[in-house]
């Protein structure tokens, strides 16, 4: 089986300033604000809901097809991508775009300035998920926003069960547009904030959503994950990690996690414990795809947290 995961593929510049703030933004004088920050500290990573799922889906072993629309400047995101293994046939190149890019400012109190540049990402519709031949089942993260209404209606128009995971991009929805992806879409995946957010605008709880599709996913950070379903809400534990370093990213892991689960006909209870563990890998290390843990790696840790194997 294989996985068609549409979404952004971007660069992310990380900057950390020695200081707080607060320290220099002076409340009475937003309105004329005029400030820089110096940052020794600085790393580039690669980054974008699609490259992130479909990394750690690799490392499960799974068969996942990155679909999104990059730029130019691509070339050194390429050249990762070919050494993970990555299938870059999906990836579009618009040479008069940039790729997609954070540049985030992080101070002392884990406080943070972000400023994004969708770039080549605003063009995702551009792609069509008929041009991928042997799909069985897909994601539709994070993206522009007519290419994640277009890849939707084309994966429920092409009989492709798939995930609607809007993340970062709900807030370019109203409730009915976010109705129209519950009709086409298989299952849900959330966040605790997100799933709130998600019934304020369309009136449905994950209860309520889960009428309407196979499961709705809702990760709840250390807290660990519920997966509704029709007949119950299976609660899904943490993994223990060994340190929190950086929780970009977790929620992409966990995603890879679900979809392994999906395409290999896995209950519930073990799905959703391989996406935890996924989450759990990543938040150890900094950035969004450094960790590189082999497979026997994660079924020991599994066996280890949960006392059975998935495999």
């Amino acid at each position: 089986m294989s996985a068609l995961i549409c979404g952004s593929i971007a660069y992310d510049t990380i900057m950390v300033f020695h200081d707080r703030f607060k320290n220099h933004i002076l409340p009475e004088q937003v309105h004329i604000l005029n400030v820089s920050f110096l940052v020794p500290d600085m790393r580039r990573e690669y980054g974008g809901c699609a490259g992130n799922i479909a990394y750690n889906l690799g490392l499960l072993g799974g068969d996942g097809w990155p679909m999104a629309t990059v730029g130019s400047d691509f070339a050194p995101y390429a050249a990762w991508m070919d050494r993970c293994g990555m299938i870059r046939e999906h990836v579009r190149e618009l040479h008069d775009s940039y790729t997609a890019q954070a540049y985030i400012t992080t101070d002392k109190d884990d406080n943070q300035i972000t400023a994004f540049h969708p770039g080549a990402m605003n063009r995702s519709h551009e792609n069509r998920v008929t041009d991928a031949q042997g799909v069985s089942i897909g994601i539709v993260s994070p993206d522009g926003r007519q290419g994640m209404i277009e890849h939707a209606r084309q994966f429920a128009e092409a009989d492709i069960p798939f995930i609607f995971d809007p993340g970062q991009g709900m807030p370019l929805f109203d409730g009915d547009d976010l109705l129209e992806f519950v009709e086409q879409a298989s299952w849900l995946a959330f966040n605790d904030y997100e799933v709130r957010l998600m019934e304020e605008r369309t009136g449905l709880g994950p209860d309520q959503l889960a009428e309407r599709v196979k499961a709705v996913v809702v990760t709840r950070g250390s807290e660990g994950s519920h997966i509704y379903t029709k007949d119950r809400c299976f609660e899904i534990p943490t993994v223990p990690a060994a340190e929190l370093v950086d929780p970009t990213g977790c929620g992409d892991a966990y995603r890879a996690g679900l979809l392994y689960g999906l395409m290999k006909g896995m209950d519930w209870e073990t799905t959703g414990r391989i996406a935890a563990l996924m989450g759990a890998v990543k938040i150890e290390y900094a950035g969004t795809q450094n960790h590189s843990p082999s497979l026997q790696q994660l079924e020991d840790r599994f066996h280890a947290a949960f006392g059975y194997h998935f495999n």
